[in-house]
């Protein structure tokens, strides 16, 4: 089987599937690969929170174009998947320079299937063809000339779980949310913070986490039971159980300044259940004067898009304001969108995790907030969530100077050949990154030769990176039109040079043909 899921949280959700049994997990790119019964199966639609739809593969095979391509499809038993009673929906994606119009691929492997029914069973009959709520939902994947047609087992995407009634202007996907708690490491063992909640989605989602209940609880329904083998039974089995779930035992806190966003929050809380272990405040950020000790923070503050403030830049510094003085000890994790808001922050991150918040290309960060020194902190026994950065708060550990032993070992490590100087490159003790050899060299002469002849005038000024200074301030554009085709290099030839002037005897022009001198 296949579950799909966002690009970022591959590996959160091979995780969710070997807690859950499944065997050979195997992460791909937005997907992960796995194998397991028709239990694993429900199991996967109904307990994973950052899968998107689970597909089951049903057949694999080799077209070059779509004519082989539709007698492929063709040569299946579809009576095995459809009867003329069933309605199908068919979902493309392909990844190939043959077939690039997916669409057509489509019309392709539906008149495939249908051709199929009408071979065998005469004119008219046939399943339908339904582009909402279809019986079965087939996909089909094409990269290159392998093609994989699957069964989709979930029927509306698995983000829609069921319990959102309404919601904010640019809300969080369900999955997102999940797929970011869970990469935390919050499970529900110390207090949880979103100071600009939104609709709720993270609380919501932060809650069922801690709670251990299961996000397909809500659900209406999937794809698979609409499949000849469906076993209700053993779903019913799945939902009944509730031995695994537990009372929440720290605070799941949500602020925002909007009493809009609040009520909307308050209305998705109380139909997801979990009012309860929700506490819901209409507070601005700039309010927040204390918080529960040692927790985790997890916002999606706004980008700059589709939802904006008047001063953005303001907004984050705000962020890391608030960060350092009231949320001591904590974790904080942001997602945004653009650098400069998280350079306004003025912290330094210790993960940095790209994700996809629909079509933004945004960046999951991690701040850990601690007081005193990096040092200090981390002789006190404690350790960053991941690798060796520096975290944020206190202050930075002065680096140790390399040995020059040490110092050529990271040159050569770092792909440096030849004699690299270790002074004056402008990077401490690390090798200079910019210039192999003798290109710094080169470089050097090459930017000489180009200032010496380069025009000395205030407009053409800069600095060594090709600003201008600010005392060199722009001048206005002429009026003359072919000021700007001028050639400073040519005009710059003719200075002290006097033009030649004919004679002063004589006539200054030469007569003109048929011209009589009167």
């Amino acid at each position: 089987m296949v579950a799909k899921t966002f690009q970022g949280l591959e590996e959160i959700l091979a995780e969710e599937l070997r807690n859950l049994g499944a065997s050979n997990v195997e992460p791909g790119k937005r997907m992960v690969s796995f194998e397991g019964d028709l239990e694993m199966l429900y199991k996967a639609n109904f307990c994973c929170r950052t899968a998107l739809r689970i597909l089951k593969p049903i057949y694999k095979f080799i077209a070059s174009d779509t004519d082989a391509l539709y007698e492929m499809v063709k040569e299946y038993d579809w009576s095995t998947v459809l009867s003329p009673e069933k309605t199908f929906s068919i979902d493309t994606v392909t990844f190939s320079d043959e077939f690039t119009h997916s669409r057509f691929v489509t019309y392709r492997v539906k008149d495939a299937i249908v051709d199929w029914f009408t071979d065998r069973l005469g004119e008219g009959k046939r399943p339908g063809v339904r582009l909402q709520d279809a019986d079965v939902m087939i996909n089909v994947h094409i990269a290159d000339d392998r093609v994989t047609l699957s069964l989709d087992s979930s029927g509306e995407s698995l983000h829609k779980r069921g319990w959102r009634v309404a919601q904010t202007e640019a809300p969080i996907n369900e999955v997102l949310a999940a797929g970011i708690i869970l990469m935390s490491g919050w499970r529900g063992e110390k207090p949880f913070i979103d100071p600009m909640c939104g609709s709720g989605t993270f609380l919501v989602e932060a809650a069922m986490i801690a709670a251990n209940i299961y996000p397909g609880i809500y659900r209406k329904g999937f794809a698979f039971e609409s499949w000849p083998d469906f076993d209700r039974e053993l779903l019913d089995k799945l939902y009944d159980d509730d031995s695994q779930e537990r009372i929440p035992g720290f605070p799941i806190i949500g602020a925002d300044m909007s009493p809009k966003a609040i009520d909307i929050a308050t209305r998705n809380v109380k139909n997801a259940g979990m009012a309860k272990y929700i506490d819901l405040h209409i507070k601005p950020l700039s309010q927040w004067n204390e918080a529960p000790a040692d927790g985790v923070i997890v916002t999606n503050p706004p980008y700059g898009e589709r939802i904006s403030t008047d001063d953005m830049e303001g907004l984050y510094e705000l962020i890391g304001n608030k960060l350092k003085s009231v949320f001591s000890g904590y974790h904080a994790w942001i997602i945004g969108y653009h650098i400069e808001h998280f350079n306004a922050i003025h912290l330094s991150p210790s993960v940095k995790v790209p994700l996809l918040n629909g079509s933004l290309e945004c960046e999951l960060r991690e701040y850990v907030i601690f007081e005193g020194d990096y040092k200090s902190y981390r002789e006190a026994g404690n350790k960053l969530h991941r690798g060796d950065e520096q975290p944020a708060g206190g202050r930075r550990e002065k680096k140790r100077r390399l040995s020059d032993r040490e110092w050529a070992g990271e040159a050569r490590r770092k792909g440096f050949g030849g004699k690299v100087s270790r002074e004056g490159n402008g990077h401490g003790d690390r090798p200079d990154r910019r210039f192999k050899d003798g290109e710094r060299d080169k470089r050097r002469s090459r930017r000489s030769d180009e200032e010496r002849t380069s025009s000395r005038s205030d407009d053409h000024r800069t600095d060594r990176y090709g600003r201008k200074p600010f005392d060199a301030e722009p001048k206005p554009e002429p009026e003359n039109p072919l000021y700007n085709r001028r050639n400073p290099k040519a005009l710059s030839m003719l200075r002290g040079k006097v033009p030649t002037l004919p004679p002063a005897e004589g006539p200054i022009m030469r007569p003109r043909r048929g011209w009589k001198k009167k």
